[in-house]
């Protein structure tokens, strides 16, 4: 389990916060309570939580609300959030959603079910600031679109060449092709003045969050970068490229519609190519050549 994470609990029944404090204290988790949504709100905001597990059913202020104000704040807008609810309708569940949840668990609560659930969306939260800060250190051109068409965020070098308001123009425009785009498909192009930006849907986490890659429409693009530092085919800067993003082999294959063979032949060749042994060191490599290029803009 997640030893040291912080959990806020929000219920307004003293009953079921007792029962979750014990239980998760013996998790070793930091845990924190709040009654209603308005201390939760101010609880959150001190300590910034790890994970909230959150009645959706309070008087006064509901659980969709208190998600929606958590989700509006940028240092708490990618805290998962788990909604804790007696109700079962279908509008209810996808209401949770919609305001920013990433799970929910019917009450009675089945402590096993809880724990593994928490432990998944921990993970799943690490590995997501662990890219983030990879792409900020490297000057990767990305932002994450949410289903609403706000921003969630998007690394440094996007406002560097666009500012604020035309990074929201370029999300307003990939909100219009979203629901067609799919990851390794055809790009969007987002017209910005006299500029066609190109966009690169990298990653789809099905709850509405949308990860692309943002293309300087005044340089060559980074896997012609690559092509031209390492001499590299078009095809296996493709595949360097989705190494770059964290994409498996399994997940690459797919993706290029190739063999997991096929694949394995091209990394070969990179790590030829690059002078490198494994995937690691590969990444590393075409991130170095990714942000020299940035470092001379």
């Amino acid at each position: 389990m997640n030893a040291k994470a912080k959990v806020l609990v929000v219920d307004d029944s003293p009953e079921a916060i007792s029962m979750l404090n014990e239980l998760l204290c013996q998790q070793n988790f930091h845990v924190f309570v709040a009654l209603n949504g308005e201390q939760a709100i101010g609880i959150a905001e001190q300590i910034q939580p790890d994970v909230i597990l959150l009645d959706a059913m309070m008087p006064g202020m509901s659980g969709f609300d208190v998600c929606k104000r958590l989700k509006s704040m940028p240092a708490l807008m990618q805290v998962p959030v788990i909604f804790m609810t007696g109700l079962s309708e279908t509008e209810d569940i996808v209401k949770a959603f919609e305001v920013g949840g990433i799970d929910y668990i019917t009450k009675p609560i089945r402590h096993e079910e809880l724990l593994v659930r928490m432990k998944a969306h921990l993970d799943n939260a690490k590995r997501a600031a662990s890219a983030h800060e990879v792409m900020d250190g490297h000057g990767l051109m990305t932002l994450c679109l949410r289903s609403d068409g706000q921003i969630e965020w998007a690394t440094p070098q996007v406002y560097k060449l666009f500012p604020e308001t035309a990074a929201a123009a370029i999300a307003e425009g990939l909100l219009e092709s979203v629901a067609d785009a799919r990851v390794g498909g055809p790009a969007s192009v987002v017209t910005l003045g006299d500029d066609s930006v190109t966009c690169h849907l990298i990653d789809d986490d099905g709850l509405g969050r949308y990860l692309f890659k943002i293309d300087d429409p005044r340089q060559p693009n980074d896997q012609e970068k690559l092509v031209e530092r390492f001499q590299l085919t078009e095809r296996e800067a493709e595949v360097l490229m989705w190494i770059v993003h964290g994409k498996t082999n399994k997940e690459i294959a797919l993706i290029l519609d190739l063999s997991p063979r096929t694949i394995n032949k091209h990394l070969e060749q990179i790590f030829r190519k690059l002078g490198v042994e494994n995937r690691t060191s590969a990444a590393f490599a075409a991130l170095e050549c990714i942000r020299q290029r940035w470092e001379l803009c």
